[in-house]
């Protein structure tokens, strides 16, 4: 493998940022920041979380088979779900670490080689345990390590500033296609080869990622040090900068917010299917549910990442997370019919995760790129940690109750909770206190 601790690069190997030294045919892959080379990066980083994500995001539509499979029940088979929430959470931090200081590469080169491993082997595990390591340590986790908090800083630092926020749609909105073509390859799979072999191709598919490797790689070190000297201050360490962002007001009202999210994003995701199956719907409304959520928030990705470099951004999270909740109850009230499904999951499609291009950009609104990884990382913790309830509650509560519905009623109640809590936050760049002259 090529060095991988170097500064940001483009195909030319020289910095996105900067301009060329020496004369370069325009639109040529060796021209620096010419739209070939942005467009490339655009490509891998949306391409990689495509996969990553779509896989994720699929292993609902198996939760059924893996019970009767595995006759565990499904309050169990759901805390292996939910654990993979909260895992792919906890890896993020310490994965965007890695990346800012020793590179993007390698990091998703490991992510994706476990996202493959963990869904390949899940079809043989047998126990809660067993699925827990698999669903929850492996692919979670590697998912976790090629995932947006390690990509959307990759992205930030290889793409011109003003350009960010456009960019961040675009590879959310990669994620979002990921799950709109994988729910529909998972149900032909499953089809023809039956549940265990459709997962295990699911993990070999996973493999396509690979590319973004090269074309991802570099770290944020060489930029820090850069900004750190123009400046006259010491480029913050790791510890320094998390201290720095936990102490900010407006970055824990973000992450609030954001934890919000993951509960909704892991409830959907894991319990959809079973939502839909207990109002006596086929199972292949559930499937096509799935896919309408990622085909509708394609189209919100998009906007969103339009949208966040012309209005304000805590506004635009505000009304993503209030409307989530209205949509919540107008469904609860409506007949449930496959075109009232099929209409709610595109509405929930379009808000889905049109929350991550403005909560990136404020992450790097507030602090800059040098150690956006990790502060993003963190940030997507807390939604993970929403993610584990969203994913155990759901099960625990149809368990307990026969019924979805007070899943349902939390879900309006934290979505409205998520639309306040995002108001009071300070969209401006910290400034650090000068050093005292000499």
């Amino acid at each position: 493998m090529t060095n991988d601790t170097q500064p940001a690069r483009n195909l030319g190997g020289g910095n996105v940022f900067a301009a060329p030294a020496a004369p370069a045919t325009p639109g040529s892959p060796g021209a620096r920041g010419t739209p070939i080379a942005l467009w490339l990066v655009l490509l891998a980083a949306a391409g990689a979380f495509a996969l990553t994500m779509g896989t994720r995001q699929t292993m609902g539509l198996f939760l059924s088979a893996l019970n009767t499979s595995t006759a565990l029940g499904i309050g169990s088979i759901s805390l292996a779900f939910a654990f993979g929430q909260l895992w792919w959470g906890l890896t993020q931090p310490f994965a965007g670490a890695v990346a800012d200081r020793i590179g993007t590469g390698r990091v998703i080169l490991l992510g994706v080689a476990l996202v493959a491993l963990g869904t390949f082997i899940t079809p043989y595990m047998t126990t809660t345990a067993g699925l827990i390591f698999a669903i929850g340590v492996l692919a979670a986790g590697g998912a976790g390590m090629a995932g947006p908090s390690v990509l959307m800083a990759a992205t930030a630092r290889l793409v011109p500033a003003h350009k960010r926020g456009l960019a961040s749609g675009i590879v959310n909105a990669g994620g979002s296609f990921g799950q709109f073509v994988m729910a529909p390859i998972a149900i032909g799979l499953t089809a023809a080869v039956g549940w265990a072999s459709a997962m295990q191709w699911l993990g070999v598919l996973v493999l396509l990622a690979l590319p973004a490797v090269w074309v991802l790689r570099g770290n944020s070190n060489a930029l820090a040090a850069q900004a750190a000297a123009a400046s006259g201050q010491k480029a913050l360490t790791a510890r320094e900068a998390i201290a720095q962002a936990l102490a900010t007001p407006s970055y824990r009202y973000l992450a609030a917010g954001f934890l919000v999210c993951g509960f909704h994003v892991a409830f959907l995701a894991t319990h959809l299917p079973g939502v839909i199956a207990a109002c006596g719907l086929p199972p292949e409304i559930g499937g096509w549910s799935l896919a309408m959520i990622g085909l509708f928030n394609i189209v919100g990705s998009l906007a969103m990442g339009w949208a966040v470099g012309r209005w304000r951004m805590k506004s635009l999270l505000s009304l993503l997370y209030a409307t989530r909740g209205l949509a919540v109850l107008i469904f609860l009230l409506a007949p449930k019919t496959p075109t009232v499904v099929l209409v709610f999951a595109a509405v929930m499609g379009v808000t889905f995760l049109s929350t991550v291009p403005p909560t990136v950009g404020l992450v790097a609104k507030m602090f800059g790129t040098a150690n956006m990884a990790m502060l993003f990382g963190i940030v997507m913790l807390a939604h993970q940690i929403g993610g584990f309830f969203g994913a155990y509650l759901g099960g625990t509560v149809f368990q307990a109750t026969g019924s979805y519905d007070w899943v349902w009623y939390i879900d309006i109640v934290l979505a409205m909770g998520a639309a306040l809590v995002n108001l009071p936050i300070r969209e401006a760049r910290l400034v650090r206190p000068a050093p005292a002259a000499a």
